[in-house]
């Protein structure tokens, strides 16, 4: 629940912060395109499926790096939505690790 609320809310993020809220150019830019990634885990998340859990925990990192990075450069609303696309990455990053975890087959 946790994880999959937090994909689709980065996912939400980062498509109105490049296209509406505050785009690199006016009227927005194609970097928006940068959300699409985060599209090709929602089934598997939605379904359970442990092993979408395990890569997928893998593709936030490269968000969390990202916001930390715009959000260290940049000032303003900017600053402001990297800092919650570092928030959205690292829950999301826990809850997979930890749903992978939870689900393990016993050794």
């Amino acid at each position: 629940m946790i994880a999959s609320a937090s994909l689709a809310a980065l996912l939400v993020l980062c498509f109105a912060w490049e296209l509406w809220l505050a785009p690199l150019r006016p009227g927005g830019s194609l970097i928006a395109l940068k959300a699409a990634p985060l599209a090709l885990p929602l089934a598997g998340i939605f379904a359970g499926r442990r092993y979408t859990y395990q890569w997928s925990s893998m593709l936030a990192l490269a968000y969390f790096a990202e916001g930390v990075m715009r959000a260290w450069s940049e000032r303003g609303t900017s600053q402001t939505l990297a800092a919650a696309e570092v928030v959205l990455s690292v829950v999301f990053f826990a809850a997979a690790v930890s749903f992978a975890r939870l689900t393990r087959a016993s050794a």
